[in-house]
């Protein structure tokens, strides 16, 4: 059932009559809720970032036809109801305070109200109304702050859980009151500093032998420091100090009290109590560009997809039986797919993989770039990998398209045959070369910019994180290059035994997968060489610039290594590539090197088909997805044959 309000007009349902009215029983504390929401910035970043990311995604409604088909329900009262839930309220301001309650007192409260004929949800303040009576099952009736009852049936309550009860939840807000009073204590003080003028206390010291002073010189220097100190400087100038006397501050100065680590501190702990990553919510002190992607990526899943799912399911519970019509297999959720679906980069590449040949035409990608049409662009092109016999889609031999990286402008033009491309030695050198002499360029400049500052030790992750971004697209196009080059050079060793005429084949399908383990390999490198900067910051001490340079040199020494374990993978690739595309279903693994790893050496002359791994859990030699210590400096090759 739900409460009647004849002609549209709301019943007075205590909002606003009492402010002082209390939630439902909670610890004693000097703080309500809502004030510490006002008052504490991290508290409000961390729950503002909660409601405004699921309000943003909409609810949408559904009926379940089948276990594979559902149908979009756009007229449905629910629909309807959650598109407006009360006059003049969107569904987003719905959610927002839904989540907002929720996440600060862990409970929201609803009152179902029949305006018109129909089924709106007035959302209350769960200061202004409480479950009163009944056991710790079910309450009674619920009241409000201005004295009217409402029975359990007429109220929509979301809450989490409380350990003693099943009618409310506890909010994650008293389990932090302690570490917020501490924060609050701590901005009081540093505002009491700033009205001082940004000095702390101290005490004037004067010397025994100095002449002794009337009541005249006492009262006239007590005036004159009054009006500084009380003037923050502005209105006293400069104090003078006669007889010798000193002025002994007393108390921590503002490096000491560690003010900005103290917000950090509580911010990570209100995002820590809210399952949040800390770098979502602006901390970036070990963030780096791939594990906020990830975070990214993750973040409606595991961080906000309890949330929604709780939503869903009370909406279903509480909502949804008040509603006419046939509500049989009808459900609300939330538009997740809306984030989920990636960039346009990759959504082309799950298309184009989808549809097994390019999707778009010519003229339809002119358009949108808003340029006119040529004649003979709206048919669709179908690579010679993609005809019959050949590959499946064109990227299929390109990595999960949520692992691809967005054009960057890569001018991959060098293509050829191995002679045309200086060779399988000269490739690799020239890549080693390349690797090791772009991070010697960068760890000189790093060692240059640290040395330029004053004495003491600089913030060296500050100064290495003012020149990563720089650093990884340069790497990137290097990497990417070199890779273009050495993965044609291992394509062609299988297709000039195996298929000379390159039927099939086409060097440009392999970019997209060279262009996600180039920027794979970049993120690793630059992240090897944070790691070591950062080791030297954690240690600190008068040697840090021995151990600056110690560091950057081991990091000149791992691009060689890098360079060549890089080398094997997209030669490899290519080869497995071309294998393919020449229509092989075998391959067979060749140690090489002077001293193979015992599982190398183990599985030589291993035969699998060619879409499966080997006993040690490799694709090819250098397979990126393997284990580190399967990659690192192997020299083994593939051999392919067909089924036979």
């Amino acid at each position: 059932m739900a409460f009647v309000v004849s002609s549209g007009q709301l019943e007075v349902t205590g909002a606003g009559v009492t402010p002082g009215y209390a939630a439902m029983p909670l610890p004693a504390a000097p703080w309500e809720y809502e004030t510490i929401w006002r008052t504490q910035p991290q508290v409000r970043t961390v729950i503002g970032f909660l409601a405004r990311n699921i309000a943003q995604l909409g609810i949408h409604t559904f009926r379940r036809v089948s276990d594979t088909d559902r149908e979009r329900l756009t007229d449905h009262p629910l629909a309807r109801l959650l598109a407006s839930p009360m006059p003049g309220m969107t569904g987003y301001r719905f959610v927002e305070r839904m989540v907002s309650d929720v996440a600060l007192y862990d409970n929201w409260y609803g009152i179902k109200l029949r305006l018109n004929g129909g089924l709106r949800i007035l959302p209350t303040p769960p200061s202004l109304i409480r479950p009163y009576g009944g056991n710790w099952i079910r309450p009674d009736h619920y009241e409000t702050a201005g004295g009217k009852d409402f029975a359990v049936e007429d109220v929509v309550h979301i809450h989490g859980y409380a350990p003693d009860s099943l009618t409310c939840g506890s909010s994650p807000i008293e389990s932090l009151r302690e570490l917020l009073l501490e924060s609050s204590e701590a901005a009081r003080q540093r505002s009491q500093m700033w009205k001082g003028g940004a000095r702390l206390t101290g005490v004037l010291n004067r010397p025994a032998e100095a002449p002794e002073w009337g009541d005249k010189e006492k009262r006239r220097f007590r005036e004159m420091w009054r009006t500084f100190s009380q003037g923050g400087g502005a209105e006293g100038g400069t104090p003078i100090l006669e007889d010798g006397m000193t002025y002994q501050t007393v108390g921590f100065n503002p490096e000491q009290a560690q003010y900005i680590e103290s917000r950090k501190l509580t911010r990570e702990e209100v995002s820590a109590a809210y399952f949040i990553p800390p770098p979502l919510i602006g901390i970036l002190d070990h963030a780096t560009y791939s594990n906020i992607k990830e975070q990214h990526a993750h973040l409606y899943q595991d961080t906000l997809g309890p949330w929604m799912v709780m939503f869903q399911q009370e909406i279903a519970a509480q909502i949804l039986p008040d509603l006419p019509g046939n509500n049989a297999d009808v459900y609300a959720e939330f538009n997740i797919d809306a984030k989920l679906r990636g960039s346009f980069e990759e959504q082309a590449v799950a298309a184009s993989t989808a549809t097994g040949r390019p999707w778009m035409t010519v003229n339809e990608t002119r358009a949108r770039n808003n340029l006119p049409s040529i004649d003979g662009g709206d048919s669709l092109i179908t690579p010679m990998n993609v005809t019959e016999g050949g590959l499946a889609s064109p990227r299929d031999t390109a990595p999960d398209p949520a692992a691809l990286p967005k054009a960057r402008g890569l001018a991959l033009a060098k293509s050829g045959r191995p002679a045309e491309l200086g060779g399988l030695d000269g490739a690799r050198e020239a890549f080693t070369k390349s690797l090791v002499k772009f991070t010697e360029r960068a760890a000189d400049k790093l060692v240059a910019t640290a040395g330029a500052k004053a004495d003491g030790m600089p913030d060296l992750l500050a100064l290495w994180a003012a020149g990563s971004k720089d650093r990884l697209a340069q790497l990137e196009t290097l990497l990417a290059d070199h890779g273009y080059q050495l993965a044609q050079i291992g394509a062609w060793e299988v297709l000039d035994v195996h298929n000379p005429e390159a039927a099939n084949w086409s060097a440009e399908v392999m970019l997209a997968w060279i262009l996600a383990a180039a920027h794979t390999h970049a993120e690793q490198h630059e992240e090897a060489g944070r790691k070591a900067v950062e080791a030297v910051q954690d240690k600190g001490g008068d040697g840090w610039r021995e151990g600056l340079l110690g560091a950057v040199a081991a990091w000149g020494t791992a691009a060689a290594v890098r360079a060549a374990t890089a080398s094997t993978e997209l030669r490899s690739f290519g080869g497995h590539d071309a294998a393919s595309a020449s229509g092989l279903t075998k391959k067979i693994w060749v140690t090489g090197g002077r001293n193979p790893r015992p599982s190398h050496k183990a599985q030589n002359g291993q035969r699998v088909s060619l879409d499966d791994v080997f006993s040690n859990g490799l694709r090819w030699p250098g397979d990126g997805e393997g284990k580190v210590a399967e990659l690192v400096n192997c020299n083994c090759t593939l051999d392919y044959a067909k089924e036979g």
